[in-house]
């Protein structure tokens, strides 16, 4: 799975993406990133009157939650202890009441913060999969597909439970945290300083958990998107895997990047399994702590019983939410990790962008000028295209031919804007193509390429993706047109007929036949053809043939050429070698001339014609 348009230069394919990825995440092991914090707090604003209602429900939360222990201790102090049952029926209403507000209070919170939650989600994803399509093919040759899904899935997962729970939980936590503080102290100040000598030690494991915490959450974070990254590639290599024989080898290399992720998960979850139920142990060791002395002052009349039962609910409660803390600080370092990563890829630069003052492509004649035009794909690469000049007059067909690696395909990389050039210059009648915006660039130049791709949707949206609000009659003579019609029509289904994942329902010349059709529909100008008749058996080859001379019809075409016929119909050919043209001319001149093209031509179109004699 990969969205290579092309060749890659060496160290630019999925695997060695992947080979890299876990190193440079273990680097990337900085501390807190208030920038991070910044740009994700930053998908709450639309939504800033939703989170102050949830806010004021959690203000209602914390408060009912403070106020029915100091309830049940005016029950025990002034209604219990002196048997007034009249006004023990009061006091039980007033606390019935209260857990009923708390019940309705808490849960509207949940309702508001789960909506908030939902909306930043989508959004979050939506402006990645946005950036993601703005990007230029060089990002996507990149960087691994699975990895960019787990990005997209996983670590916007990770952020939105921080989003759109943690804060507000946070505020509810510290406000009950101080307010049980002020009570306990206002009650009985000697039992509450007692209580509060586990402070330091609750602090201290703090500190120690939060030192090792932020390495190892984002640890996992690198490891489980390696994983992902891992089976993407496998299942969508799932055909060469056994074609080779290569089951085991496969099983072996993901096992090993799933073991590791187990590691790294156990190692993050261990600090946990460990910082957890210390403060649990605290907590006990508070209550004991109420118990013993809170018994001794009772018994010594120093504080009531009220208070001590009064104690004993705050401690819970205050140990509540110290571990509620804790679990939303194992959160945020889970999604600071993958807050990092989402933030990077929302921050990526988009090297092929419209420039401001870009204008749209007006209906061109398709007259393509390369002045003197030099490209690499990536600047410690070797040049892939070195000081190359040509023009080709409107409605022409030219052929690029030579050995693979020539730099056949990066020039139509470069004619769609895939890429940008390093100097030089592209011209589409006379007007640098950098000055116009690329949707109507492509709008006017298309491409077949050797592997078309096609989405698993119906045959008749497959032809239509170019041209989405074209007519079925529009589709249909498409299709007669791509001699694709005779096919599509046997099936039960016909235009209707859905495309599996691959492809894989389709014949590779039909998935051809489908792609021409989906360019004749779209009408361009300058059509790119990228080998397109490479890896196609002899009858259906003259079927594609035909297809194309009615394409190619009144059109500007470049053809990188495979097969001979289509060479020998062209009006000029060149001939490409390292990145340079190295000869040109018509067919017929070429052979005269006895260099590379003569010897490409008795390497592989003699055989070809022989093939054809049998």
């Amino acid at each position: 799975m990969s969205f290579s348009i092309g060749n890659v230069s060496p160290g630019m394919g999925p695997r060695d993406a992947l080979d890299r990825y876990g190193s440079a995440n273990r680097e990337n092991t900085g501390k807190f990133n208030p920038h991070v914090i910044r740009r994700l707090l930053a998908y709450l604003r639309p939504h800033t009157w939703k989170m102050m209602i949830a806010l004021v429900l959690t203000l209602g939360e914390s408060g009912l939650t403070l106020l029915t222990p100091y309830l049940t201790k005016v029950a025990i102090d002034q209604y219990i202890t002196p048997r007034d049952a009249s006004g023990l029926w009061g006091i039980a209403a007033i606390i019935t009441v209260s857990f009923i507000a708390l019940f309705f209070v808490s849960a509207g919170q949940r309702y508001l913060l789960s909506w908030v939650g939902q909306k930043v989600l989508a959004k979050i994803r939506s402006d990645l999969f946005r950036k993601l399509q703005r990007l230029q093919l060089g990002y996507h040759d990149n960087h691994i597909v699975g990895v960019t899904v787990s990005r997209v899935m996983n670590d916007v997962a990770e952020i939105n439970e921080l989003l759109s729970q943690g804060v507000i939980t946070l505020v509810g936590d510290l406000i009950v945290l101080v307010g049980i503080i002020i009570i306990m102290l206002t009650m009985s100040p000697r039992l509450a300083l007692i209580t509060f000598t586990v402070l330091p030690l609750i602090l201290l494991a703090t500190w120690v958990f939060s030192r090792y915490a932020r390495a190892s959450f984002r640890e996992t974070r690198s490891k489980i998107a390696a994983v992902v990254g891992d089976l993407a590639e496998d299942i969508s290599g799932m055909r060469a895997i056994q074609a080779f024989a290569q089951e085991k080898a496969s099983q072996e290399r993901f096992e090993r990047v799933n073991r590791e992720n187990r590691k790294a998960y156990i190692n993050a979850m261990s600090l946990s399994f460990i910082f957890l139920p210390t403060i649990e142990f605290l907590g006990m060791v508070a209550t004991a702590i109420v118990l013993w002395f809170g018994g001794r002052f009772v018994l010594a009349e120093a504080v009531t019983l009220g208070v001590m039962v009064a104690f004993l609910s705050y401690v819970t409660r205050f140990f509540q939410p110290i571990l509620e803390v804790s679990r939303l600080f194992t959160t945020f370092q889970s999604a600071m990790a993958g807050g990092e990563q989402v933030v990077k890829l929302l921050d990526t630069p988009v090297e092929i962008a419209d420039l401001p003052e870009a204008r749209e492509m007006p209906p061109i004649s398709g007259k393509v000028e390369f002045d003197h035009v030099v490209f690499r794909y990536k600047p410690d690469a070797p040049l892939v295209i070195d000081d190359v000049s040509f023009t080709i007059q409107a409605g022409s067909t030219v052929a690029l031919v030579g050995p693979t690696g020539a730099g056949k395909t990066s020039i139509a990389n470069l004619l769609t804007r895939f890429y940008d050039i390093q100097s030089g210059a592209i011209r589409i009648d006379d007007s640098d193509i950098r000055t116009m915006t690329q949707a109507s660039l492509r709008r006017q130049v298309c491409v077949v390429s050797q592997e078309p791709f096609l989405f698993p949707r119906t045959l008749e949206e497959n032809i239509r993706y170019h041209s989405p609000n074209a007519t079925h009659a529009a589709v249909e003579e498409a299709a007669r047109q791509a001699n694709a019609h005779d096919f599509i029509s046997a099936y039960p289904a016909g235009y209707q007929t859905r495309v599996q994942e691959g492809g894989v329902n389709l014949s590779v010349g039909q998935r051809q036949l489908i792609s021409i059709a989906r360019a004749i529909l779209a009408k361009p100008r300058i059509l790119i053809l990228d080998e397109a008749t490479a890896n196609i058996d002899t009858v259906t080859e003259a079927a594609i043939q035909q297809a194309l001379e009615r394409l190619l019809h009144g059109r500007t075409a470049i053809v990188i050429a495979h097969r001979l016929s289509t060479v020998r119909n062209a009006n000029w050919i060149y001939v490409l070698d390292h990145g340079e043209i190295v000869e040109q001319g018509t067919h017929a001149e070429l052979l005269d001339h006895g260099a590379l093209y003569a010897q490409l031509y008795a390497r592989q179109f003699t055989n070809s014609d022989n093939d054809r004699a049998e």
